[in-house]
């Protein structure tokens, strides 16, 4: 947990951020908390009081991780009841070639690969300027989604400790297939059901206005590498509504603590990344620590990285994407690295629609996502990086100090060979995750916080100018902002935020 700011963060805000209406509406409407399952006063908003309150409650369910601390099941019990849904919904994956494509097509005139309803995504080129490296500007499929999607937990306290409602979820990207997702993880054309299949389950919650109160509630970015200004809306409500509170009725959902989560997340390929992401956005209680930088120079920083940053990217026709080429089954850049576009055909219970055909995007190789930390003070601080994503809507986003894509482009990250190096003790935590399983096949990072503490090297301690020391409370500050911290970051932040790592 954090241990430095003196501000808890992810203050509840309409989309925008601070000061723009959020559309779940306020505690006063219809749907208030009360009653012996919910809490006694609305203190998660209405003022810093009400924000350290439900700080506290958050920080009491990241430390209950089974019945003996507050949680409504074991940790065990709810690996098992993951493998028991992954058995019953005996989902099917297999590649298929674009002709098989169900729905899905390129245009003639650009070679786009689009849906015929004009929905959900479409699969495009870009073309990207740098000035600051030689050579002619690159080109890259990317995927362009307009449409904001919905990525929400359900929050309830149960014997005074809050519990958020998790789904097992199929993705046909995700390693393994079935992960924990949050209640609701739906696009628009989704849960406006364009696929003719059912509802989302529970998505009145987050849709209603007055149906549930809102903790948080901001726009995250998604990888710009690979998405071309994409966002979603990461939102937690709470509610005292008796919810999923029967397996037999819900079994695809279970009520978890933080600290449950946290645990999960120390495994491999369990957590799915729109989990992660929303985890992030949640307040943490914190303590006035020192930090190396105020919170004005953080946010100089990384102004002044938005001004430098001379990364531009257009769009332009799949078809005329210059180094990639287009075969029955791929389109592939002409040394087959970086990512391949790829089709494949899923059938699946417990969704929606129960098979469907579309496009994903898949990496050459394994990501690697990590922070450098060490102690200022005894304050822990991470070294942040001020990273550019062509893709991103402000270009520069804060990232971590080291985040490698098989992307091909001759980058090596700096700090690459010391995280590359580190072993035993100085790797606090490492864990394999997987990115979003409805867009990437078998995407995934290795996620490391690595230890610098009594390392005596004057570049880690004056690090160049993209490069900064912060806390992980100035880290939740600006990612409660919204599109200021990438999708990495997020995941590490909430690595921490769930207790799974632990930096003191």
């Amino acid at each position: 947990m954090r241990v430095d700011s003196p501000r808890p963060h992810g203050t509840a805000t309409g989309p925008g951020g601070p000061g723009e209406p959020s559309e779940l509406g306020g505690p006063g409407g219809p749907g208030g908390l009360g009653g012996p399952d919910g809490p006694s006063k609305p203190d998660g908003l209405g003022g810093p009081d009400g924000q350290r309150g439900l700080a506290a409650r958050i920080a009491r369910s990241a430390a209950a991780t089974g019945p003996a601390t507050g949680a409504r099941t074991t940790t065990d019990e709810i690996l098992a009841w993951l493998a028991e849904r992954r058995r019953a919904h005996g989902t099917r994956i297999r590649r298929i070639p674009f002709a098989e494509l169900d729905g899905w097509s390129f245009q003639e005139d650009t070679g786009n690969l689009v849906h015929r309803s004009g929905r959900f995504f479409t699969v495009e080129g870009m073309r990207v300027h740098d000035a600051d490296r030689p050579g002619a500007p690159w080109e890259q499929p990317v995927m362009r989604q307009p449409e904001v999607g919905v990525l929400g937990l359900l929050a309830k306290e149960f014997g005074g400790v809050l519990h958020f409602l998790a789904q097992a979820k199929m993705e046909p990207g995700n390693r393994g297939m079935l992960q924990l997702s949050p209640t609701v993880q739906a696009t628009r054309s989704n849960y406006q059901r364009v696929h003719g299949g059912s509802g989302v389950r529970f998505l009145e919650f987050f849709t209603e206005p007055g149906r549930a109160r809102p903790l948080t509630d901001t726009l995250q970015s998604e990888h710009g590498e690979w998405f071309l200004h994409k966002a979603n809306r990461n939102i937690v409500v709470e509610t005292a509504d008796e919810v999923a509170e029967d397996p037999a009725t819900e079994p695809d959902f279970r009520w978890l603590t933080l600290g449950q989560i946290g645990e999960l997340l120390r495994l491999d390929n369990v957590v799915n990344m729109d989990t992660r992401t929303v985890l992030s956005c949640l307040p943490t209680a914190g303590e006035q620590r020192p930090s190396r930088h105020t919170d004005a120079e953080v946010s100089t920083w990384l102004g002044a990285a938005r001004s430098r940053s001379r990364l531009r990217a257009e769009p332009v026709p799949l078809g005329r994407v210059r180094g990639w080429l287009r075969d029955e089954r791929a389109v592939r850049r002409t040394d087959d690295g970086h990512f391949r576009v790829v089709a494949v055909a899923v059938e699946a219970d417990g969704r929606e629609v129960g098979r469907w055909t579309q496009p994903l995007f898949e990496p050459c190789g394994t990501g690697v996502s990590a922070f450098l930390f060490r102690h200022f003070d005894g304050v822990p601080h991470l070294l942040a990086h001020a990273r550019a994503e062509a893709g991103l809507v402000q270009t520069v986003e804060v990232g971590p100090t080291v985040c490698h894509t098989p992307d091909g482009h001759g980058h090596h990250p700096a700090y690459a060979d010391v995280v590359r190096a580190a072993e035993g003790a100085r790797v606090r935590y490492a864990a394999v995750h997987s990115e979003e399983g409805g867009r990437f096949l078998h995407a995934e990072s290795r996620c490391l916080f690595v230890s610098l503490d009594g390392v005596d090297d004057r570049d880690l301690l004056t690090p160049p100018p993209d490069h900064l020391w912060i806390t992980p409370g100035q880290l939740g500050d600006l990612t409660a902002r919204g599109h200021q911290v990438t999708v990495q970051a997020r995941t590490l932040l909430a690595v921490l935020n769930s207790g799974a790592a632990r930096l003191s």
